[in-house]
């Protein structure tokens, strides 16, 4: 960050180079985000089926739910 100053100091421009590497650095972590999410996304769904999978065999165990009573209305 510059230090701030009383005169107005333009930005000086890049060149066509170094404007050249930013956009392949952005697009090498583009890829590399992209691939995390993915990896992420993957292991979420992995998690998520295994414990659906022990919830049901627990429930399968437990046997049928037992029936609530319907609540009367008191006046």
């Amino acid at each position: 960050m510059t230090k701030p100053t009383d005169e107005y100091q333009p930005r000086k421009p890049i060149s066509k180079a170094e404007r050249e590497a930013r956009k392949a650095f952005r697009q090498v972590d583009a890829v590399k985000a992209m691939s995390e999410h993915a990896l992420a996304e993957e292991a979420f769904a992995r998690n998520r089926e295994r414990l659906k999978a022990e919830r049901l065999a627990r429930e399968a165990a437990a046997g049928p739910a037992p029936k609530k009573k319907p609540k009367t209305k008191s006046k």
